[in-house]
C-alpha cells in the first residue's frame, strides 16, 4: 500500500487526503497546529461566481465530501455582493469539527500540534519529514500544502507587524517551506509596489459586539454594506489586499460585512477608532485577526515552483497544492486544486489532466508566469480563468445544465482528474483543450 504523507492540514491537505485515501493509499497529515482547515477557519465563501460551476463538476467527479459539508454548515445560500453572485456562507465556527470527524470516519491518521521542521532527501526523492520533537515520517509521495502565510517574522518584515490571527504562529510555530528545504528556492508574489506578499483580505468581528439591527440584517440576509463617509474613501488600500479579482471599489466606498457565524469585514484591517464611528459599530471588536485594527497576515510568500501536474520542479515524488502551488483565491478554489490532482500517484499510476492553455491569461502555459504572471505585481490566474470562462458561456450555477453538459470519459483509467488552478472546467467544452501527461 502506497505511503502518502501531506503536509498541512488546510483546505488543501484536507481534500489532498480524502482523494488518497479513496485511491486506496495509507495516509498521514502532517499539521503543526490543533485545528484542521487554516484559515478555512475565517474563511467562509464557497461556491460564488464560476465556483459554482466548480464545486458541481468536482462532485460529480465523485469528491463530493468537503463540498457536501460546506453546503451543510452554511449559513446563508444564493446571496450576492460585490464581485460574488449566488455565493453560499458556511459557518466557520462549525465546519472543522465536521472535517475532522470525517477524516477520522475514512481513517486517515491525524498528527496534530506536529511542525514540519525539515526534510531527508536522497537523489532527489524525498525519503521522510522531520518534526519537531525529531521524529521522521516517512512515506512514498509527499504532498506539501503548507500555505504561503508567515512565518511571523515574514508579517513583521513585509506586514504590520504579527496581527495575532488563526495561524497562531508564536503558538505553534512558523510554517515551513518544505520545498525550499528540500533545496528548491520559493517563488514569492510581489504588490504593485514592489513589496513582497500581500494582506489577507478580510478581518472577523465578534457579532456580540455589534448593534441589534446589523446582527438581524446578517442572520436575515447574511450581508450589510455601511457606506464609508466621502473623506475617508481610500482606493489605493485595494492593491494590498489578496483577493485582487474583488478589489472592486465597493469595498472602499462601502464595510462590506457578511455573515459567517462571525461578522466577515471585506478589507485587511481598518482602524478601530474609524470602524467605531459607523452606526452600529460603536462597540465593534475583531475577533480575527486580534489586532485587525492595524494589519492582517502576510499571504504569497512562498510559492514552489511546479509543473501542470502540480509536481514540484528538481523533485522526483514532492506535489504541491493550494497556496503553496499558485496565487489561489477563495475556498472553493483549494479544496478543487487538491481534490482533482492526488490519486496515489506514482504507486497507484494515474493520468493527470493538465490545464488548459485556452482559458489562461498566458500562452502558452508558464508555471512560473502563471504562479506570478508578472514579476512586477500581483495578478491572479483565477480572475482572467473566470472572465475567459464567462466569456465562452462555460460558467453555469444550474445543476441540471451542469450535469447536462458533464461527460465521463472511459479513454482514462479508474476515474477522471481534471486539474485546475480554480475548478474543474466544464468537460464538454473543454476536453479537448486538455492535454495528457503521465507522471513516472
Amino acid at each position: 500500500m502506497a505511503k502518502v504523507v501531506i503536509i498541512g492540514g488546510g483546505w488543501a491537505g484536507v481534500a489532498a487526503a480524502i482523494t488518497a485515501k479513496k485511491a486506496g493509499a495509507k495516509v498521514t497529515i502532517i499539521e503543526r497546529m490543533d485545528m484542521l482547515l487554516g484559515l478555512g477557519n475565517v474563511g467562509g465563501i464557497m461556491r460564488n461566481n464560476g465556483r459554482y460551476t466548480a464545486a458541481e463538476e468536482c462532485i460529480l467527479l465523485g469528491a463530493k465530501e468537503l463540498f457536501h459539508i460546506t453546503d451543510q454548515a452554511s449559513r446563508h445560500v444564493n446571496i450576492d455582493f460585490p464581485g460574488h453572485k449566488h455565493a453560499s456562507l458556511y459557518d466557520v465556527c462549525k465546519v472543522e469539527p465536521m472535517v475532522r470527524r470525517l477524516l477520522i470516519e475514512m481513517d486517515i491518521k491525524m498528527l496534530l500540534k506536529s511542525r514540519a521542521v525539515d526534510v531527508k532527501v536522497i537523489d532527489n526523492r524525498i525519503k521522510g519529514i522531520v518534526l519537531q520533537d525529531g521524529e521522521i515520517i516517512e512515506g512514498d509521495v509527499f504532498i506539501e500544502t503548507t500555505g504561503s502565510s508567515g512565518p511571523m517574522g515574514n508579517c513583521l518584515r513585509y506586514g504590520n507587524g504579527c496581527s495575532m490571527c488563526i495561524l497562531r504562529c508564536p503558538s505553534f510555530g512558523p510554517r515551513v517551506s518544505i520545498s525550499q528545504k528540500a533545496g528548491v528556492e520559493d517563488l514569492i508574489g510581489k504588490r504593485k509596489d514592489g513589496t513582497y506578499g500581500a494582506f489577507s483580505g478580510s478581518c472577523k468581528l465578534n457579532k456580540d459586539s455589534l448593534s441589534k439591527e446589523i446582527v438581524e440584517q446578517l442572520n436575515k440576509n447574511g450581508v450589510v454594506l455601511l457606506p464609508v463617509p466621502k473623506e475617508e474613501i481610500n482606493t489605493k488600500k485595494l492593491d494590498m489586499k489578496v483577493c485582487q479579482q474583488y478589489a472592486l471599489k465597493e469595498y472602499a466606498e462601502n464595510l462590506v460585512l457578511l455573515d459567517t457565524g462571525h461578522a466577515k469585514l471585506m478589507a485587511p484591517f481598518y482602524p478601530l477608532e474609524k470602524l467605531r464611528k459607523f452606526k452600529g459599530l460603536e462597540n465593534a471588536r475583531y475577533e480575527d485577526p486580534y489586532s485587525g485594527g492595524i494589519g492582517n497576515s502576510i499571504r504569497y510568500l512562498s510559492i514552489a515552483p511546479r509543473d501542470n501536474t502540480m509536481k514540484v520542479e528538481k523533485l522526483k515524488n514532492l506535489l504541491c497544492a493550494g497556496e503553496k502551488a499558485g496565487l489561489f483565491v477563495g475556498h472553493t478554489d483549494v479544496p478543487t486544486t487538491k481534490v482533482q490532482q492526488f490519486g496515489v500517484l506514482w504507486k497507484i499510476w494515474l493520468h493527470f489532466l493538465s490545464h488548459p492553455h485556452k482559458y489562461t491569461s498566458i500562452s502558452p502555459f508558464v508555471p512560473s508566469q502563471v504562479i506570478l504572471s508578472t514579476k512586477e505585481r500581483i495578478r491572479y490566474l483565477l480572475s482572467s480563468i473566470f472572465s475567459k470562462v464567462s466569456n465562452k458561456a462555460l460558467k453555469f450555477s444550474n445543476e441540471p445544465i451542469i450535469k447536462s453538459t458533464f461527460i465521463f470519459s472511459s479513454s482514462f483509467t479508474s476515474f477522471v482528474f481534471s486539474f485546475s488552478s480554480s475548478f474543474c472546467f466544464n468537460c464538454l467544452h473543454s476536453l479537448s483543450n486538455f492535454s495528457i501527461s503521465l507522471i513516472k
